[in-house]
């Protein structure tokens, strides 16, 4: 008895030690190179459990990654603490189901193979969130990890992101095989040559990348064809108040001042203002807009300027159908909502993005055939008849803007700036750097908006852009192409950041290839899993 208790204390303390280990690097800033050793203690416990016999050993990997995305994204619970309950719970169950099949898998499999299976399913599972998941949530991707540690990951450029989570796997699973073997009295047994070459093969994993990220970050040279000058607005306005507080031609007020006194000491080719400033923009009359009338009013005095704002827009059908499962009632007709990006210029040409990668519940009604019906059901039991979940329609494809002299760019709105091979799409299609609008004060003084604006480092390494981003209370800052943030703002204030952007068109090795890391890695998952289904289905001997 007192040994099946020492054992479960083991247990414990070696998976609290992987979730504390995993969560370090993204609550504090530099901390990535954790990450090589946080999934070690996870696997030395399950290695002690599948030797001692330990049954149910689900709950310990399962409480391991609910207190991992607990301690990184509680945040959530700060906009909805019924979103953010479900996405701790989901996202680590997600997680423990990919950690269960690799103790199938070591029930089937002989060797190292469960460990190779366990490394490439979960980054097929990452990869799945990254591109096809209809409700997804890749915030804590395991190459997230260094968004604060940019010159370590300079090869990210090459791979990805999920190449970063695949140099996680290797490391871990080195350690944890260089630690198995001296316990188990196998490294006895090997020859001087053996030894010699399992410690050069994990020294290259350790240290190889971090020596190539080296080179790359003291060689590389930023690109510049051209430059275009930049101001960002910062107007911090509190998003919980936004109506109740002041009018909407106030906030207006707040944001052209900021701006004017920035302009009056230079001109400037972009003013950036953050993603959903105003509520009246109607597609259909885009002009008849208050907020755009006041816009273009202020452009007049600065010919050759472009104004880059969000707005929450609306798109009105007079149509007895509705002309869509996300359309809602309006009047006579229907309403379709968007979270759009808006370009315009002093002579009133307007060009619109709608944002692609909506957040599940306050924009996104996943799986509309299934959820559109339920939610009409529970919006006339409980809610008056008004829907209970957020029905934004995003474009099908990326499109570009352009500033008056024909410069591309693309506009990351929020949420899209945390997916690697969608933003490529920019790059691919010509932008030749990167505006990102966002609005993180939902959140408050949490460690949400520094993850969220770290994560913008990650896409100016992948693509070699520069970024300028705007959020409504911060952060806002100016990133350059290694991931480098050149300056930024404050937290919770209001702020103007003038910078200068390099336009680059040349495109990275991962703009013209994509994820090739994810797709490699989702291949050798299929291949070993349709081996562990053979296995599965074949009598035991």
């Amino acid at each position: 008895m007192a040994r099946t208790l020492s054992t479960k204390a083991t247990l414990w303390c070696l998976c609290a030690a992987s979730a504390v280990l995993l969560s370090i690097p993204w609550l504090v800033p530099h901390t990535g190179l954790l990450s090589l050793v946080a999934l070690v203690p996870l696997l030395l416990a399950e290695y002690i459990a599948q030797g001692a016999g330990v049954k149910r050993f689900w709950i310990w990997h399962y409480s391991t990654f609910v207190v991992w995305n607990a301690l990184t994204t509680f945040w959530v619970c700060n906009a909805t603490v019924g979103g953010g309950i479900f996405a701790v719970l989901a996202n680590s169950l997600q997680m423990s189901l990919v950690f269960g099949l690799f103790r199938l898998s070591r029930k089937r499999l002989g060797g190292v193979v469960p460990y190779v299976f366990l490394a490439v399913a979960w980054i097929a599972w990452e990869r799945w969130y990254l591109t096809s998941a209809e409700i997804s949530w890749p915030w804590l991707v395991l190459g997230n990890a260094f968004a604060t540690s940019v010159g370590d990951i300079q090869w990210y450029s090459v791979t990805g992101t999920l190449g970063g989570s695949l140099w996680i796997w290797c490391a871990n699973l080195g350690i944890f095989g260089l630690l198995t073997s001296l316990g188990s009295g196998c490294w006895q047994s090997w020859n001087g040559k053996a030894r010699a070459a399992a410690l050069s093969a994990l020294g290259l994993v350790l240290l190889g990348p971090l020596l190539c990220s080296g080179i790359m970050y003291h060689t590389y040279e930023e690109r510049s064809e051209r430059t275009v000058e930049v101001v960002i607005g910062q107007p911090n306005l509190d998003p919980y108040k936004k109506f109740e507080s002041m009018s909407q031609a106030q906030q207006t007020d707040v944001l052209l001042r900021l701006l004017a006194d920035s302009l009056k000491t230079a001109p400037a080719d972009l003013l950036l203002a953050p993603e959903t400033f105003t509520f009246d923009v109607i597609l259909n009359d885009i002009p008849s807009s208050p907020t755009w009338q006041r816009f273009h009013s202020f452009l007049q005095d600065y010919p050759g300027t472009d104004l880059l704002f969000g707005a929450a827009t609306n798109e009105i059908f007079f149509t007895s159908s509705p002309p869509g499962l996300l359309s809602y009632p309006y009047g006579q007709g229907w309403r379709v909502p968007h979270n759009s990006a808006l370009m315009l210029s002093s002579d009133g040409r307007t060009e619109v993005f709608h944002k692609s990668k909506l957040v599940v519940g306050t924009e996104l009604t996943p799986y509309p055939k299934v959820f559109v019906p339920l939610d009409n059901w529970l919006a006339g039991k409980f809610n008056g008849g008004r829907p209970m979940m957020a029905r934004d329609s995003g474009q099908d494809e990326i499109s570009l803007l352009h500033l008056s002299d024909g410069t591309p760019l693309g506009c990351a709105v929020c949420y899209e700036s945390v997916y690697g091979e969608y933003c490529s799409g920019y790059a691919s299609r010509g932008a030749g750097f990167l505006a990102v609008i966002t609005n993180d004060s939902w959140w408050g003084n949490t460690p949400g908006y520094r993850q969220h604006l770290s994560y913008s480092s990650l896409r100016a390494i992948e693509l070699r852009r520069d970024i300028a981003r705007c959020g409504n209370s911060g952060i806002s800052c100016f990133i350059d192409q290694r991931g480098r943030i050149l300056q930024q703002g404050p937290w919770w204030k209001e702020a103007t950041l003038r910078g200068t952007v390099n336009v680059n068109t040349r495109q990275s090795f991962f703009t013209r290839h994509g994820d090739i890391a994810g797709r490699v890695c989702t291949l050798v998952f299929l291949l070993l899993l349709a081996l562990l289904t053979v296995r599965c289905l074949l009598p035991k001997k």
